[in-house]
């Protein structure tokens, strides 16, 4: 009975100061990286998106079909996402700034849904028979990705997508004959030109 009031009486054992500090570090840490920006969007490798994309628009305009349109375009993009993507990478490290921090993560989970709906939205229109609805659809869609995603970035990007989106808005109701200029307009020439405006700014 003694030993059992002793055992009432003894006080907790403090919390290591080591411990304390190390919660307070990663409270910190977690904090900044939930307020910080993602600063990684290169513009460098926005300049070779677009330049990527007006040699597309060049080649796509000479298909015979549609699958070959649809393809050329496809493969265009492909390549833009591996521009962005070590473009993204590289800056990254240049900045010593892990790519999948918190503000990365925020940036691709916001970006990727209404690329994932651009690709259901394609088959669909496709099997369809839509296929004059294509540039239209892709520049909206990428867009408002890149206002999404740019919400958690630096004020440029969200500015980027609006751009995206009054092309493509325009591209809808356009002459079907010409789809493969207003793509040239959206993903070459804006791609180009807020490449530049985002290597000046923001350091590459």
């Amino acid at each position: 009975m003694l030993s059992a009031r002793k055992a009432r009486r003894t006080p907790q054992e403090p919390v290591a100061l080591h411990d304390r500090a190390m919660d307070n570090l990663r409270f910190i840490r977690e904090t900044m990286e939930r307020s910080a920006s993602f600063t990684a969007v290169s513009g460098g490798a926005g300049i070779g998106m677009g330049v990527l994309a007006l040699a597309a628009s060049w080649v796509a305009r000479i298909q015979p079909t549609p699958e070959r349109w649809i393809a050329v375009w496809l493969a265009a993009a492909a390549l833009s996402f591996l521009t962005a993507l070590a473009g993204m990478a590289l800056k990254a490290r240049a900045a010593k700034m892990p790519l999948a921090s918190g503000p990365g993560r925020k940036f691709a989970s916001s970006f990727a849904p209404p690329i994932v709906i651009g690709g259901i939205l394609t088959a669909a229109l496709y099997l369809n028979g839509q296929v004059h609805l294509l540039p239209g659809t892709w520049l909206l869609l990428y867009g408002t990705a890149v206002v999404t995603g740019g919400a958690h970035s630096v004020r440029i990007i969200p500015l980027m997508g609006l751009g995206f989106i009054l092309v493509g808005a325009l591209a809808l109701f356009a002459p079907v004959t010409w789809g493969d200029a207003f793509m040239a307009a959206g993903f070459g020439v804006l791609h180009l030109a807020f490449g530049a405006l985002i290597a000046r700014r923001h350091g590459g």
